[in-house]
């Protein structure tokens, strides 16, 4: 079959979003189809989004291939008869994060009218798909919420689990994600302030502005914890991400109110390390079961605080969470032929 996967990406920045399709192409290939892949770049400007999704939509993709999959909006206003999404998020500032403290938009008439035109053209390009997928039951129901779209779940495995290995339980926290401000370093930062054990952790990853980094860092220099906290702020290969998970208690991902589980949460289980996360980190929560596979708090400096501290000082405790995360992967069927299929 020729099929063709189609996104948007933000020039210059990577993450899950594109790695979700490349690594889905890889697959395909793998399991015999023939494959091409499209990024169109996109910018959340309210300036000209408009502009850009009408340019979307002048797209038709019928001569290119039997099915196209569709992934980041608006990629799903390109226009096929046989198009299926595997949708990952809304434009999350005028849909879930319109009445948070992460929006940024001031509420007035003209943003409650661009707000609600922006709706009905991505229901136009969501009805005229033959199937929806999600990468989360959380994105499913905000679909269902702002769209009236029913969709089916289908969780994104990582491209190579075996990558992934455990080799010992230093007390060690790592968070290995963008650094940006929804994704909340500075709360795990914050809580190196009230451990009591002798546990260290290392935040992990580029951020697309160097303002959040150089936020953290003061605050490391800010609270005395330059002995505690270790910040990379750059990029962390394959090979240097799984040697970090390899040898920590914990890893970290504490998003607000994320879109999936996030592959840092299972990269951590491929690793067999317990996952720390919050009550409010949204799709990490349909993974993480709490005290099982990793602990659950809620997202509060001193309360992560203690989480680290049991998990470092209880002996076996860590390594007891960590073993379940292979048996919860399994347990959710996130695995590539179950995906193709």
């Amino acid at each position: 079959m020729k099929v063709l996967l189609t996104s948007s990406y933000v020039p210059f920045i990577k993450g899950g979003g594109t790695a979700i399709v490349e690594w889905l192409e890889h697959k395909l290939v793998e399991h015999g189809h023939e494959v091409e892949t499209i990024f169109l770049p996109f910018v959340e400007s309210m300036d000209n989004m408009f502009n850009q999704m009408l340019s979307y939509r002048l797209l038709d993709m019928t001569e290119n291939a039997d099915r196209m999959i569709a992934f980041r909006p608006p990629a799903y206003l390109l226009r096929h008869p046989h198009k299926i999404l595997w949708f990952i998020h809304h434009f999350r500032a005028f849909y879930d994060l319109w009445d948070s403290g992460y929006c940024g938009i001031p509420k007035t008439a003209e943003n409650h009218a661009f707000r609600r035109r922006l709706m009905d053209a991505d229901t136009v390009g969501l009805e005229e798909s033959k199937h929806i997928f999600t990468n989360s039951r959380i994105v499913s129901d905000r679909l269902m919420e702002f769209n009236q779209i029913d969709s089916e779940v289908l969780y994104p495995p990582v491209l190579d689990p075996e990558r992934f290995y455990c080799e010992s339980y230093e007390p060690t926290v790592v968070y290995i994600c963008r650094m940006e401000e929804h994704k909340r370093q500075h709360l795990l930062l914050e809580a190196m302030r009230y451990t009591k054990s002798n546990a260290k952790l290392i935040l992990a990853g580029k951020s697309h502005s160097a303002s959040y980094p150089r936020k953290l860092k003061l605050n490391a220099m800010k609270y005395r914890l330059t002995n505690k906290v270790e910040i990379m702020d750059r990029w962390i290969s394959e090979d240097e991400k799984s040697q970090l998970l390899a040898r920590c208690s914990l890893a970290a991902y504490l998003p607000f109110e994320e879109d999936s589980y996030g592959y840092p949460s299972l990269e951590a289980q491929h690793s067999r390390k317990a996952v720390l996360t919050t009550t409010d980190s949204g799709g990490g929560l349909e993974l993480v079961r709490d005290e099982q596979n990793g602990l659950i708090t809620e997202p509060d400096p001193q309360a992560l605080a203690e989480a680290i501290d049991r998990a470092v000082q209880t002996p076996g405790f860590a390594k007891q969470m960590g073993e379940e995360g292979p048996h919860r992967i399994a347990e959710l069927g996130i695995q590539w032929d179950h995906t193709i299929n």
